[in-house]
C-alpha cells in the first residue's frame, strides 16, 4: 500500500540489518520488558517524548540525545511497532516526524501480527553504541495543530475529524470504555467534527490496515472527505488521531493534514469555546 508500511515478512527478513532499528512503543510500557521483538528498543510516549514539566514534546537537544541513546542516526530506518494495533507506534511515527526524520516506517498489525504468527520475540535487554544525530528544530507548523489553528480552522469552516468512539463524540461518555476519565470537564465535540472513528481504519482480527481501497471508501465516499481539504484531526490526547493522520497523510497521500494534540482534554476545559453535543 505505502513505503511507510512494512510486512511482519519483511521485517523478519531485515531484523539484522545494522541500518534498521526497530522500536516498540506501547500504552503499557510493561509489555516490552515481558517480552519484544529481538534487536527493538523501547520507547516511552510518556517518559521518552513529552517534556517532563509542560505539556509538550521533548526538545530538539533531547530528542538527539533520545535517538543517539537508541543507537539511532540520521540515516538510520526506523521500524516502529506496538500494542492497541498501532495506537502509541503511530504517535511515537508523529512525534520523529516533527523532527523531520526521514526513513520512517510502521509494522503492520504491530505487536499483535507479529505475536499471532508466533514469530520470535525475547526478553533480553538491548543496548547499541551510541551514535551521532544532528535534528533540526522541531516543526509545529506543517503536522500538528494547536488550539488557536483550531479557533482558526472553524472561522474558515475547515474540516475537522473526530477520531473517539461515538458515545464520547455525542458528549454521552466523558473517556473511552475502561478508561478513566482525563480531566475534561465537558462532553461533545468540536462544531462541524466528522465522527470518524479510529479502528475504522483497521482490521480487529490481524490489527493490519485495511486496503487502500477500503480506507478511500471510509474517508473519501462514506464520509465526504475530498483528499484536496485542509483536515484537523483530534481525539482525547493525541494518540489516536496520530494514527488516523498516519492514514490519511501517510497511507492515502492527503496533503494537508494535522494532529490537535491536545485535543478534547484541552478543548473540553477551556473557557468560552464551543461545543456541540449529540451525533
Amino acid at each position: 500500500m505505502s513505503n511507510v508500511l512494512v510486512s511482519t515478512d519483511w521485517l523478519a527478513q531485515h531484523l539484522d540489518d545494522e541500518n534498521i532499528r526497530v522500536v516498540e512503543s506501547n500504552e503499557d510500557p510493561l509489555l516490552y520488558f515481558d517480552k519484544h521483538i529481538p534487536g527493538a528498543v523501547h520507547i516511552d510516549w510518556t517518559t521518552d517524548l513529552n517534556d517532563p514539566v509542560r505539556r509538550d514534546y521533548l526538545d530538539k537537544k533531547e530528542f538527539e540525545v533520545l535517538c543517539e541513546q537508541n543507537g539511532i542516526s540520521n540515516d538510520t530506518t526506523i521500524v516502529f511497532y506496538g500494542d492497541k494495533n498501532n495506537w502509541w507506534a503511530a504517535y511515537a511515527f508523529w512525534v520523529f516526524h516533527l523532527f523531520g526524520h526521514k526513513n520512517l516506517k510502521l509494522l503492520d498489525g504491530g505487536r499483535l501480527k507479529w505475536m499471532n504468527e508466533n514469530r520470535p520475540m525475547t526478553d533480553d535487554s538491548v543496548e547499541y553504541e551510541k551514535a551521532e544525530y544532528t535534528a533540526p528544530e522541531r516543526n509545529d507548523h506543517t503536522d500538528r495543530a494547536f488550539r488557536d489553528d483550531v479557533l482558526d480552522h472553524l472561522t474558515e469552516s475547515g474540516r475537522m475529524v473526530d477520531v473517539r468512539s461515538p458515545e464520547e463524540f455525542s458528549g454521552e461518555r466523558m473517556h473511552m470504555p475502561d478508561y478513566p476519565n482525563e480531566g475534561a470537564l465537558r462532553g461533545g465535540h468540536i462544531p462541524g467534527a466528522n465522527n470518524i472513528p479510529w479502528s475504522t481504519a483497521v482490521n480487529p482480527e490481524t490489527g493490519e490496515f485495511k486496503s487502500k481501497d477500503e480506507l478511500k471508501s471510509i474517508y473519501n465516499k462514506i464520509n465526504d472527505l475530498p483528499e484536496g481539504e485542509d483536515i484537523i484531526t483530534y481525539c482525547r490526547i493525541g494518540e489516536r488521531s496520530a494514527h488516523t493522520w498516519f492514514v490519511l497523510k501517510q497511507l492515502l497521500g492527503y496533503k494537508k493534514v494535522r494532529n490537535y494534540d491536545g485535543s478534547w482534554t484541552e478543548w473540553g476545559n477551556l473557557v468560552n469555546v464551543p461545543i456541540e453535543k449529540g451525533s
